[in-house]
């Protein structure tokens, strides 16, 4: 009695789900639908009894409707209290764990991108890592959600994991847990006049901050400023509307993206309103393969309209849209609804987007010529009268600017700010 009230119950809630099309089905359909729901009571009730350990009804069910989701796509889930508020604490730029972005593939965990400053971008986890043992227990046969939930725990306590990565020795790392806030927007000037922007991820008041640090470097600058560095490497994604909001500030009109269901009348089409707070000063968007979904949709919001020049490796490739579905005190239901279109039309779903200047993280060495002789190591060279000042002057100057210039050790980012200072000339003689 209690089976085929539980199926009833499902069945239920399934049909006051459906819309109207759906109710004037043919009906061997929903035949095929009750002995489906019909079996699924039968399985479950079979588990209930006869499995080797004892389980309640809430751990089947649960794992019953994350399996349904997970298997649509690596992103679609169900969500349990727990999880669910984590989830909105994250959002919010403030919550518990390693500061990791992560995925399901092929039965492991993969990181999409470490966050900055957080125990897994210090223990120097990449993107593209696999995540295949966690505090000596196997991820494989694990759902996302409790393999994430094993690596969140108390601040301050330890989880070791087990990394695989490409053309490398699987290898161990101990983490310890932190209260992870995130500094979503962090801001520098570079090389004297370039406007170095960092985002690492799209949560609450990303525009706002963005916009902020843009006019403090106007200010500083005075008028100065040749162009602007927006930094979205390793940054996993967060809320469309931030995304929405960063590109519009330095779009005058246009469309920046579009979200298209299977159904083409709910398409949604977002777009710019007018002012570039920039004045059209040029900018390039550093991207690399952790770069995912509302990172993709300014670069190639902004790559469209060529109002930037991408510069890095091609992008993760998460152009699909979540909906998070409250249901009650049961958490919530994440479920793709859509995909993601730039401006174009071009679908970022597993294709990513592709710099228009690739470029590879690099170690750059100087090389030292063996012929180094100078006209001062001729024994019966002039002596100049000022160059022992000049000398000590000279090397108090290195050492200041070797020390402001450490960033330039980042590649990527050299190469970024000589494009901008290049393309600033030929803005500033237009």
């Amino acid at each position: 009695m209690k089976n085929k009230l539980s199926v009833l119950l499902i069945l239920g809630l399934l049909c006051a789900a459906q819309p109207a099309e759906a109710k004037k089905a043919p009906k061997a359909e929903k035949t095929d639908t009750y002995e489906m729901l019909n079996l699924f009571g039968e399985v479950m009730e079979r588990a209930k009894n006869s499995y080797v350990e004892e389980v309640d009804d809430k751990k089947l069910i649960e794992s019953a409707i994350n399996g349904m989701l997970v298997s649509l796509d690596p992103h679609s889930s169900y969500l349990d209290a727990q999880s669910f508020k984590y989830m909105n604490e994250q959002t919010k730029g403030k919550f518990g764990g390693l500061g990791i972005e992560v995925t399901m593939e092929q039965g492991v965990v993969k990181v999409v991108s470490p966050i900055d400053d957080t125990p897994a971008s210090k223990a120097g986890l990449k993107p593209g890592d696999y995540i295949v043992n966690i505090d000596g227990e196997n991820v494989m046969g694990m759902t996302l959600n409790d393999a994430v939930d094993k690596m969140r725990g108390k601040v301050g306590t330890k989880v070791k994991l087990n990394i695989r990565r490409l053309n490398e020795k699987p290898f161990d790392v101990t983490l310890k847990r932190e209260e992870i806030k995130i500094q979503s927007v962090k801001n520098d000037i570079k090389a004297d006049d370039v406007a170095y922007i960092r985002i690492t991820s799209f949560s609450e008041d990303v525009d706002a901050n963005v916009e902020k640090a843009v006019k403090k470097a106007q200010k500083e600058l005075k008028g100065k400023l040749k162009g602007i560095v927006l930094d979205v490497r390793n940054n996993p994604g967060g809320l469309l509307d931030q995304a929405v909001g960063v590109s519009d500030l330095f779009l005058n009109q246009g469309e920046i993206v579009s979200t298209r269901s299977r159904n083409e009348e709910d398409t949604v089409r977002y777009s710019a309103k007018s002012g570039d707070i920039t004045d059209g000063l040029p900018i390039v968007v550093l991207i690399n393969d952790g770069s995912a979904s509302a990172s993709e949709i300014v670069a190639g919001a902004l790559q469209d309209h060529k109002r930037a020049v991408i510069l890095g490796e091609k992008s993760f490739g998460k152009g699909s849209v979540q909906t998070v579905v409250p249901l009650g005190k049961y958490g919530a239901m994440r479920l793709t609804t859509a995909r993601y279109y730039t401006p174009s039309g071009r679908s970022i779903q597993a294709k990513g987007i592709e710099p228009d200047v690739e470029v590879h993280p690099a170690k750059v060495e100087e090389i030292v010529s063996a012929y180094n002789f100078s006209e001062a190591e001729y024994g019966n060279a002039l002596k100049n009268e000022s160059a022992d000042k000049a000398a000590k002057d000279k090397k108090t100057d290195k050492k200041a600017k070797d020390k402001n210039e450490e960033w330039r050790k980042d590649y990527q980012l050299a190469r970024a700010v000589d494009l901008v200072k290049a393309l600033g000339i030929y803005h500033s003689g237009n």
